[in-house]
């Protein structure tokens, strides 16, 4: 097992104060802590996602948008996005847009983008620790502000911005429209955990996840018996004497390699 480098990213709409563990660099407004992939689990990216400030309105591509526009990300072969966010922590009033109130055209969602009124399109979901999301590639979603989360996604940096609140970046509204799926959001995509146990996040064509109290059962450890990532969300995990501690997150041959402590929290992904 390796515990993966971490990447400090800056985003305008990113917090100069941190939760711990984490630390900003003086006079950094960090939105993104990055777990850079490794070798055996290059096709997934996790990162934690702390949000001051509205991200933009924005769309992702799937694999097959993605080759169609000649752009293929981080993942070489395949490029598109699909992620998921498990809240942990949100400010009173905290919500994420994710797709519309209502269906809505091509044309009426560029319009809509243009004028700043499809941030008022958006069906916003209240947010709070334990809420947990599923995005499809194409769903148009935004981040809103006091959120603090864990994205598990495909290894894809594409990301297309419809409208961004007037800040000084471009937009792709021609390639995001293309892409866009202009329709309300699956609600059950969406679910509320309980702060404890055992429960399957995510299994989808990309990546299988879990968020696993104590010690993996039987049927888990089978399920994750290959190359997986592993993130302590309460206590540590160890492997060969190398402790794996919260806000860190290491690569695994397997789950049945880790020694998970009774007490502590974890969430496993692998690649589907």
């Amino acid at each position: 097992m390796s515990t993966l480098a971490v990447r400090t990213v800056e985003k305008p709409w990113g917090r100069d104060q941190l939760p711990a563990p984490f630390v900003a660099p003086f006079g950094k407004r960090i939105g993104e802590i990055w777990f850079e992939p490794v070798e055996d689990v290059y096709s997934l990216l996790v990162k934690y996602i702390f949000t001051s400030e509205k991200l933009s309105v924005q769309v992702h591509p799937d694999d097959a948008q993605a080759r169609h526009f000649g752009e293929y990300g981080a993942n070489e072969g395949l490029g598109g996005k699909e992620e998921c966010w498990l809240v942990i922590d949100a400010e009173p009033g905290a919500a994420l847009g994710i797709g519309f109130k209502a269906p809505i055209s091509a044309e009426a969602m560029r319009a809509a983008a243009l004028d700043g009124s499809i941030e008022r399109l958006l069906e916003w979901h209240p947010a709070q620790a334990g809420d947990f999301f599923y995005i499809p590639a194409g769903t148009v979603h935004a981040i809103g502000a006091g959120v603090s989360l864990i994205e598990i996604q495909q290894n894809s940096d594409i990301t297309y911005r419809l409208y961004d609140y007037g800040r000084p970046r471009p937009l792709h509204l021609d390639k995001g429209i293309a892409v866009a799926k202009g329709e309300p959001y699956a609600a059950a995509l969406h679910r509320h955990l309980p702060p404890n146990g055992t429960v399957e996040l995510a299994r989808g064509r990309y990546f299988t996840a879990h968020r696993v109290d104590g010690v993996p059962d039987a049927a888990l450890l089978a399920e994750y018996d290959g190359p997986m990532l592993v993130l302590p969300r309460r206590g540590e995990v160890e492997l060969a004497g190398d402790r794996v501690r919260v806000g860190e997150c290491a690569s695994a041959p397997s789950a049945a390699a880790i020694t998970f402590a009774p007490e502590s929290q974890s969430i496993l992904v692998r690649a589907a």
